[in-house]
């Protein structure tokens, strides 16, 4: 039987993506990653180069993955708090997102971020679409577009990033139902809808 090389790849990089976001870079192992994919830690290597390597394919695949389950167009963002509400569902579907960016934060010696570039110009692309939206009325333009956007990707992120912190503030767990409607709230009143 010939060796599935793609299955393999993809195994060892949904491993890698559990362990980098479970332990961040400094703490992951190359074994534990070959052990969760059930692979030698050689093919590793001969996939993706060393340690760094792996991480950087790790964040490329989970980039790559939101930017495409997420769109934003100005024709979306006529519904801000939806777009909000579908940042928050991918969040919680997909806990190492947020994990393996703050790692990555946690990293930052102030040097260019990975694919800083092309992560640059998708940010850039969902600011112009507010915009956009802006400008046909469906957002209020009062706010910077930039600081929209922040503003969404902060509280999409809040409720997994410090979760203690949402206990406190609204008085216990409001579930994921409450909070995703909280936010929703928030978002469509922060962008005059």
């Amino acid at each position: 039987m010939a060796w599935d090389t793609a299955r393999t790849r993809q195994d060892l990089l949904n491993a890698a993506i559990d362990e980098f976001a479970e332990y961040g870079f400094d703490g992951a192992r190359i074994e534990r990653v070959a052990t969760r994919a059930g692979v030698n830690k050689e093919r590793i290597y001969q996939y993706f180069g060393n340690k760094q390597k792996l991480f950087g394919h790790v964040l490329e695949a989970e980039l790559e993955r939101i930017a495409t389950a997420i769109p934003l167009t100005a024709d979306q963002a006529a519904d801000l708090g939806e777009y909000a509400g579908k940042l928050y569902d991918y969040h919680r579907s997909h806990p190492q997102f947020i994990r393996l960016l703050h790692w990555e934060g946690l990293q930052d010696r102030g040097g260019p971020a990975l694919r800083e570039a092309e992560r640059t110009a998708t940010y850039g692309a969902r600011v112009a679409a507010l915009a956009e939206a802006q400008s046909n009325g469906t957002l209020d333009p009062s706010l910077e577009p930039a600081e929209l956007f922040y503003a969404v990707l902060a509280l999409g992120a809040w409720w997994f990033s410090v979760p203690q912190a949402v206990r406190m503030i609204f008085g216990g767990a409001p579930g994921p139902e409450g909070e995703r409607a909280a936010m929703v709230r928030l978002v469509r009143r922060l962008a005059g809808q």
